[in-house]
């Protein structure tokens, strides 16, 4: 297992409709074994396979850091709601933007055993569903964020030793 160079927007696999996935190959196998090593390398809660220049329909979602689902071939079989949410993409690091996405999502897939399944997520997993499965069509959240990109600011450690 390896962590893999993170594709930064403006490269132009992101911006690529990727391939499906035939059949589970060693090769299919170690890509998923290292976006999720790159993923939580990352502090990401979600990884697509373009976002590794690999052109294939995979993604790799954990929002707790202890329930990894692999989704090969997902397709987005239902939706209900809204949320809008502050969003970020490892592809845009240092970056965030408001988006409004399905508060509900139910996605079909196969696991990497190639078993059909099918994945049912609200707030956080819907929103991370929906943007990965973006990803494998060439579409980056930039597209869909309401106003500007802002910076993330993280807390500085000055704030502490403030009295």
């Amino acid at each position: 297992m390896a962590i893999r160079n993170v594709r930064k927007l403006g490269d132009e696999t992101l911006e690529t409709v990727c391939r499906p996935v035939k059949k589970m190959t060693d090769h299919i196998s170690e890509l998923i074994d290292d976006m999720l090593d790159t993923m939580y390398d990352a502090n990401g809660v979600g990884l697509a396979a373009p976002q590794v220049g690999v052109l294939r329909r995979i993604v790799v979602i954990d929002v707790t850091g202890e329930d990894p689902h692999v989704l090969i071939n997902p397709e987005i079989i239902e939706t209900q709601g809204e949320q809008k949410c502050y969003e970020g993409c490892l592809s845009v690091p240092g970056k965030m933007g408001m988006v409004t996405r399905p508060a509900y999502v139910k996605v079909k897939a196969l696991d990497r055993d190639m078993n059909e399944y099918e994945l049912e997520g609200e707030e956080l997993l819907a929103r991370a569903i929906c943007h990965e499965v973006d990803h494998l069509d060439g579409i980056m959240y930039t597209t869909k964020v309401e106003g500007d990109l802002e910076d993330m600011t993280p807390p500085s450690d000055d704030e502490d030793d403030e009295e």
